[in-house]
């Protein structure tokens, strides 16, 4: 018997092209379709730019909050799995069309508020209001010497750390 191990895993990281508009499916369930720009680098024959306009497919809580919090322009990072099929063209009967798409499993901002309004890259993206959370202020305190040294080594000032407080939120 043949053991086949398959993987079907997106990782998306690119600006929006327009606002998301949330939907209702007829079960009832949120629905949110979007496109995203992702930069392929530069063509070394033309100089150009290339881009490769992705649509991602978003349900329920996903697409809640693509259509709440984000909006055109914004970076958002994508994670998912690609979906692929087809359908005849009602115009030509002999007339096959392919779609290819990610279906989103995760969706997250792929900068900060304030990285976002300095943003460099020659977009324009909209105010979004995005509520506020309070994050805890951490003190961090210079490391004491120690008093009886006998390894010959210092620990120095830690001052230019700081704490990492979760997994989303590491300092690089």
């Amino acid at each position: 018997m043949l053991n086949s191990c398959a993987i079907n895993k997106v990782i998306l990281m690119g600006r929006l092209t327009q606002n998301p508009e949330l939907r209702q499916a007829p079960s009832g369930a949120s629905t949110c379709r979007f496109t995203v720009a992702v930069d392929r680098g530069m063509n070394s024959s033309t100089n150009e730019r290339q881009t490769d306009f992705i649509t991602v497919n978003a349900w329920d809580k996903n697409a809640e909050f693509a259509s709440r919090y984000l909006t055109k322009g914004r970076l958002v990072l994508v994670e998912g799995n690609l979906r692929t099929g087809s359908y005849d063209d009602r115009n030509h009967p002999d007339v096959k069309h392919y779609t290819c798409e990610v279906m989103a499993e995760r969706i997250s901002f792929g900068e900060t508020k304030s990285s976002q309004d300095h943003n460099a890259g020659g977009y324009a993206p909209q105010q979004f209001s995005q509520p506020q959370y309070s994050q805890p202020q951490y003190s961090q305190q210079p490391a004491q010497q120690p008093q009886n040294n006998q390894q010959g080594f210092s620990v120095g000032d830690l001052s230019d750390f700081e704490e990492v407080i979760g997994n989303n939120e590491l300092p690089f």
